[in-house]
C-alpha cells in the first residue's frame, strides 16, 4: 500500500510524499512515485494516537466487566476514534478483579483482532493512597507489598504485558515496589498520590518518571508546598499524562500553561475513559453532576441539576460514544485552546508514550522501519482513517476500507 499526502507528520517535519507499507512497517517516505497509490491530498497523517490510560471505551469496559469480551470491543471501538494503541487499565479494586483482569488481558494480548492495538496493561494501583484515592475504591488501597507486585508480574503469560504502574511513592514500600518495576521493564508514575516535593523528586531516583492525570488525585501546588504538582512542572524530565481534555478537569488554560512550561515534549494525552455504558449500578458523576442509571439496553444520564434526561441506546455506538469524550474528540478541544502546531501535537498523542513505555523503537513516530500505525484526520480534525500495522482498520472515507 502506498499512500500519498501533501502533511505527513515526521517527528521533525511536516513533508508532502508517499508512504510505502509493506508488512505492516513503514518502508519509505518517497517525494515520488510511479505505482498506483491512495492520494489523501490534504489529509494530516499523524502517528497513531497511543492511549496508555483508559478503563474502557464504547461497547467495552475493563473496568465494569473485566473480561476477554470487554477488551475485543474496545479493540474494536478505540479504533473508530483514531486510537491505534492502548493499555488497558485496571481499577484499584478487590485483588480477584485485578487478578481477573489480568487474566483477561492474558486471553487477547498479542491475538490478532481488526481494530486498535491491545499494546499492554496499565495497573493502576493497588498501591495508591486512600486521601487522594479519588474515584478509586478506598478499601481497596493497600500499602506498596513486593510479594504482591511479584504475583502480578507472575500471572502475566507474556512478561513484556504489564508496561505501566501508577503508585503513591510517599507510601511505605513504594522504594522497593518501584525499584523492582524499574529492573522488570515496568514504567512507573506517581499518581492518586500526597507526596510532597522532595518525595516526589526522591522518587525519580527509584523510577518514577511521571505522573498520572496531572492535577487530579494529587498533592497540589502551593507557594510554601510545592507539592506533586510544583515537582511536575519544575523538573525537566518528569512527564505529565493529561486525561482527557473538556475543560472541566482541568482547565483548558491551566493545560496551556502547563504546556508553556513543561513543553510537547513531556506531555502525554490519555483519555481516562470508563465504559460507563457498560456500568451495571447506578452511578452518581461528580464531575458533570449527573446520576447514570442502567436500564436494561439503555443507559439514561439525568441531571441533578434540572432532571432533564438522554437516553443512550448500548447497542448503537453512534449514540453510546456520545457518554465520554472521545480521544480524537479531546484533541480537537485541546487544539482548539491551545497554539499547538502538528509536530507538537504528534510528540502527545504518539511519540512521547512510546518513549514512556519503551516501545519507540517500533511505535510511535512516521519512519521507515516502524509500524505502519497511522491516524490520519482533516485539517479540522476528523478522522479519515485508522490504520494499525498496515491494516485499514477504520475508514470514513467511502470507497475505501
Amino acid at each position: 500500500m502506498i499512500i500519498y499526502s501533501n502533511n505527513i507528520v515526521t517527528p521533525d517535519k511536516v513533508l508532502k510524499g508517499y508512504i510505502n507499507i509493506e508488512n505492516g512497517k513503514i518502508t519509505a517516505i518517497n517525494s515520488c512515485c510511479n505505482s498506483p497509490f491512495l492520494d489523501l491530498k490534504d489529509a494530516i497523517i499523524l502517528p497513531g494516537f497511543i492511549d496508555q490510560h483508559t478503563h474502557g471505551w464504547g461497547r467495552g469496559s475493563f473496568f465494569y466487566e473485566n473480561d476477554i469480551n470487554s477488551l475485543k470491543m474496545m479493540i474494536e471501538d478505540q479504533a473508530k476514534e483514531g486510537v491505534t494503541g492502548f493499555l488497558a487499565t485496571t481499577f484499584t479494586d478487590a485483588l480477584p478483579s485485578i487478578f481477573q483482569s489480568i487474566d483477561a488481558a492474558n486471553a487477547v494480548y498479542n491475538e490478532k483482532i481488526k481494530g486498535s492495538k491491545l499494546l499492554g496493561v496499565h495497573l493502576e494501583g493497588p498501591f495508591i493512597s486512600k486521601e487522594f484515592k479519588g474515584a478509586q475504591k478506598e478499601e481497596a488501597c493497600l500499602e506498596p507489598s513486593l510479594d504482591l507486585l511479584k504475583e502480578f508480574i507472575a500471572r502475566q503469560k507474556d512478561k513484556s504485558m504489564i508496561k505501566l504502574m501508577t503508585i503513591a511513592p510517599e507510601l511505605k514500600g513504594a522504594k522497593e515496589v518501584i525499584e523492582y518495576c524499574r529492573d522488570n521493564n515496568i514504567q512507573i508514575s506517581a499518581g492518586h498520590t500526597g507526596a510532597d516535593f522532595e518525595t516526589l523528586i526522591e522518587s525519580k531516583k527509584w523510577g518514577v518518571s511521571g505522573v498520572t492525570h496531572m492535577y487530579s488525585a494529587m498533592r497540589s501546588l502551593h507557594h510554601r508546598n510545592p507539592g506533586v504538582v510544583g515537582a511536575a512542572l519544575y523538573d525537566k524530565d518528569i512527564y505529565c499524562e493529561f486525561a482527557k481534555q473538556t475543560g472541566i478537569t482541568v482547565r483548558h488554560e491551566v493545560f496551556d500553561l502547563t504546556y508553556r512550561l513543561k513543553g510537547a515534549d513531556k506531555i502525554i494525552m490519555t483519555t481516562d475513559a470508563l465504559g460507563n455504558g457498560k456500568q451495571k449500578e447506578a452511578y452518581y458523576h461528580a464531575t458533570r453532576d449527573v446520576d447514570f442509571i442502567p436500564e436494561k439496553d439503555k443507559l439514561i444520564e439525568r441531571s441533578r441539576k434540572d432532571g432533564s434526561e438522554i437516553i443512550y441506546d448500548l447497542n448503537d455506538y453512534e449514540s453510546i460514544r456520545k457518554i465520554e469524550l472521545s480521544y480524537i474528540d479531546s484533541i480537537r478541544n485541546m487544539m482548539n485552546h491551545s497554539d499547538i502546531s502538528w509536530i507538537d501535537l504528534s510528540k502527545m498523542v504518539a511519540t512521547n508514550s512510546a518513549k514512556y513505555l519503551g516501545i519507540d523503537n517500533e511505535r510511535g513516530s512516521i519512519e521507515a522501519g516502524k509500524y505502519a500505525d497511522l491516524t490520519i484526520i482533516t485539517p479540522d480534525i476528523d478522522l479519515l482513517l485508522t490504520i494499525v500495522e498496515g491494516e485499514i482498520v477504520h475508514s470514513n472515507i467511502e470507497g475505501v476500507s
